[in-house]
């Protein structure tokens, strides 16, 4: 079965029109970035719907990251840099499991990399992108 894509999930659930997101993808052909990155940018949608639409493509849990705690341990297994740049957070580990909160979780190969560098297995959140900036500035 194929995953449908995000822009279709926010039309079907009349969160936008097909012209914005027709707009959208015009847009995303020029500058490139995430789809819905865009649709925010142009004041089209809510960080907060594409966190929705991610949860019904993928099936992923949301947390509210920035208003989680995280014991300085499990903070240290991804440095403050690699936090920024890939917008993610560690939040708990047990045993060999690690759970990260990322904006955009769909990718195997940065899993795979994560789980390189982490020696962990990992469990993928989601969060929006100004909850996950909030949590790095208050925890790093």
């Amino acid at each position: 079965m194929d995953k449908i894509l995000i822009g279709e999930i926010l039309v079907q659930r009349k969160c936008i029109s097909q012209q914005q997101l027709d707009h959208a993808l015009q847009v995303q052909k020029k500058e490139n970035g995430l789809i819905g990155e865009i649709l925010v940018k142009l004041g089209y949608l809510e960080e907060r719907d594409i966190v929705v639409a991610l949860v019904v493509q993928c099936g992923l849990p949301y947390i509210a990251v920035n208003k989680y705690t995280v014991d300085p341990q499990v903070l240290g297994l991804i440095p403050k840099d690699m936090a920024q740049k890939e917008r993610m957070i560690p939040l708990d580990r047990v045993g060999d499991i690690l759970s990260v909160v990322m904006t955009n979780p769909l990718t195997n190969e940065r899993k795979a990399k994560l789980e390189t560098f982490t020696k962990c297995r990992i469990a993928t959140f989601i969060s929006t992108k100004s909850e996950i900036e909030e949590a790095i500035a208050r925890l790093y």
